[in-house]
């Protein structure tokens, strides 16, 4: 536990990522505690994405106190219990795979063999991609809860008939779907390990009874909760399902060559039955063939159970159509099986050199290659950890690895693009549009960089077309709202974004941004009059000087932008709203120091403000410009 917590050291304040953002960051629900009762009654408190909207209320709630220990959006909270369950986890995994190998061979030092599985476990790259990835937590507590479950059904067989191992199952299936396969593991693992002689294949079965009821019942309440504008994938069931034999081969090459990790594949669903497929059918054909031969050798069943657990915990993610054909998180609990297959196979066949060659040579061998594999191994995991440091090296390294990825292009795109390295985002989206023609997001993103760089026809033509993509995005309509309301058409931008909070009611941005344009559209004729020295001696709000602070800054009166901002601020002096309004007036001004100042303040605020971000990239760029021709 020592060796894995020193390893993932530099991970504890890497930033978010991804589905982090629609799950956490832009995540209003789960900044109240007060909101944990309905993360288990509604699932639209999952994700402001209407698509994205599923039933997972231990994640939810697990996210709503690290906000609250973290006093907001503080990453070191959120990694640390994500961590502290792992380790959970591995310990679990100790006594599960100790119990096991007992069945087969309690005469071994079984203790050492298992701790050797759970650190090679623990300090295996592929599972750095989950517990770096902080929504994907619910891989970990799905893999727990079925880990945990299954330790107290096989070491207190007394306590079965309780039915307490179905508390941490029910845990693991209000976690995440997979876990449903749990039924089998425990049907497998009492063929295998506790075989009786009469009745052997019904008896088990009876025994599964109670799981396979939670199951049924917690998946019944999974589909009635989930929103019916949940919208997993929009690949085809045929060709989702037959890549999907070779994707396990791709995984199963991970486990023991992980080196190419990433973030964000740019493997494509087949469009046909292709050799690549066959291949996997094969791939899969072997396994079978190998835990049944495996499985009638009592010292070989471990290794049959755990070929077959890896199998049966990729069924959910094979069968049920998701947004991508692979992804690096779904190793995590098949490799559970594994790397328990991988171990006891390798001390077998330590033990049978030993018994041939001089057997003190064969250990010392085996020790030095085992502390080389897990050296190595926790190398590996102490890399991927450095590279979910930020968006601009995840994305960077997805890029590389991904390079036909357009999804992987544009968000290394928007890394240069938060920089105001325009050019450069440019450059990667156009790269991306090569892979991906039709994509709304990318569409707004182009829009966005070019309108940063002063192309207006070409801003507004890419916005139009994201709206013609996915014109029941909400998305698409506020970033065109935006843009119509930076420059200056707030009637058009109000109508944008009135549609954008139609759609998603959630998304608070919209609904400000909304009151924003209101404002300057009712205030816009007498603004140029407005002073703020006419205002000293009323009592007014923070709101109504940070809108005085707006009116002010469209009529470019920006002194007068900054005199309201501060009036603003001895209200509320955490306004990360009017220290943006300061860095941008200070910007317009030319002074770009005061206005980087006040964009960082504001970011410290609230780090996820996307447009403090654009403002500061803006003014970190226009300063360096500055000192350059000087």
């Amino acid at each position: 536990m020592v060796t894995v917590s020193v390893t993932y050291a530099n991970s504890f304040h890497n930033g978010f990522h991804f589905d982090d953002f629609h799950t956490v960051v832009d995540n209003p629900a789960i900044r109240e505690l007060r909101n944990i009762p309905r993360f288990f009654t509604d699932a639209t408190t999952f994700s402001v994405l209407p698509t994205n909207r599923t039933y997972r209320p231990f994640v939810s709630t697990s996210l709503a106190i690290d906000y609250a220990f973290g006093h907001g959006y503080n990453p070191f909270w959120f990694h640390l219990s994500t961590f502290v369950l792992f380790l959970l986890q591995l310990a679990a995994m100790q006594l599960l795979f100790t119990t096991i190998l007992n069945t087969v061979n309690p005469d071994r030092n079984n203790t050492l063999i298992s701790a050797i599985a759970v650190a090679w476990y623990g300090l295996h790259p592929a599972i750095a991609e989950t517990v770096n990835y902080i929504i994907q937590r619910g891989d970990i507590f799905s893999t727990f809860g079925v880990i945990l479950a299954l330790v107290i059904f096989v070491r207190h067989p007394r306590l079965r008939i309780t039915g307490l191992y179905l508390l941490p199952l029910a845990f693991a299936l209000l976690s995440k779907p997979p876990a449903l396969v749990f039924p089998i593991l425990v049907y497998l693992y009492l063929i295998l390990f506790e075989p009786g002689k009469k009745h052997r294949w019904s008896k088990p079965l009876l025994q599964t009874a109670p799981s396979i009821a939670t199951c049924i019942c917690l998946m019944a309440l999974q589909s009635a909760m989930t929103p019916k504008t949940f919208a997993p994938s929009i690949i085809s069931t045929y060709s989702y399902v037959i890549t999907q034999p070779f994707v396990l081969l791709r995984y199963f090459g991970s486990f023991f060559v992980p080196i190419h990790l990433n973030v964000d594949t740019d493997l494509q669903p087949f469009a046909s039955f292709n050799l690549e497929a066959l291949l996997g059918l094969l791939f899969i054909t072997a396994l079978l063939v190998a835990a049944f031969i495996m499985s009638r050798r009592r010292s070989l069943k471990p290794i049959a159970f755990g070929l077959l657990w890896f199998l049966i915990t990729s069924i959910p993610t094979s069968v049920y159509r998701l947004s991508e054909v692979e992804n690096d998180h779904r190793m995590y609990l098949p490799f559970v099986g594994l790397v328990l297959s991988a171990t006891w196979a390798a001390m077998l066949l330590v033990e049978r050199l030993a018994s041939k060659v001089n057997p003190t040579f064969v250990h010392r061998t085996a020790a030095v290659l085992v502390l080389l594999l897990l050296t190595a191994s926790a190398y590996g995991t102490h890399r991927r950890n450095a590279v979910w440091s930020t968006e601009e090296t995840l994305w960077l390294d997805d890029a590389q690895k991904s390079p036909h990825n357009g999804r992987g292009l544009m968000n290394y795109g928007l890394t240069q693009m938060e920089k105001g390295n325009y050019p450069v985002a440019l450059d990667y989206f156009q790269r991306a549009l090569i892979y991906t023609p039709n994509y709304a997001t990318l569409e707004i993103n182009l829009g966005i960089v070019n309108g940063a760089m002063n192309n207006a026809s070409e801003a507004e033509c890419h916005f139009l077309r994201a709206n013609s993509l996915a014109p029941n995005d909400d998305q698409t309509h506020f970033y065109y709202g935006r843009w119509l309301f930076q420059t200056r058409r707030a009637a058009q931008s109000i109508k944008q974004l009135e549609l954008a909070e139609q759609l998603n009611p959630t998304r608070v941005e919209s609904s400000e941004l909304l009151s924003k344009a209101h404002l300057y559209l009712s205030t816009a004729p007498a603004a140029q009059a407005l002073t703020i020295n006419s205002h000293i001696g009323t009592t007014q709000s923070s709101d109504y000087w940070l809108n005085v602070s707006l009116s002010q800054y469209q009529s470019n009166n920006y002194q007068g932008s900054i005199d309201a901002a501060h009036r603003a601020l001895q209200f509320n002096p955490d306004s990360e709203l009017a220290y943006n309004n300061l860095g941008a007036a200070y910007a317009s001004l030319g002074q770009w120091d005061l206005a980087i100042q006040n964009d960082r303040q504001a970011l410290s605020l609230k780090p996820d403000f996307q447009l403090a971000k654009n403002n500061l990239a803006w003014a970190l760029s226009q300063k360096a410009q500055a000192s350059a021709s000087h």
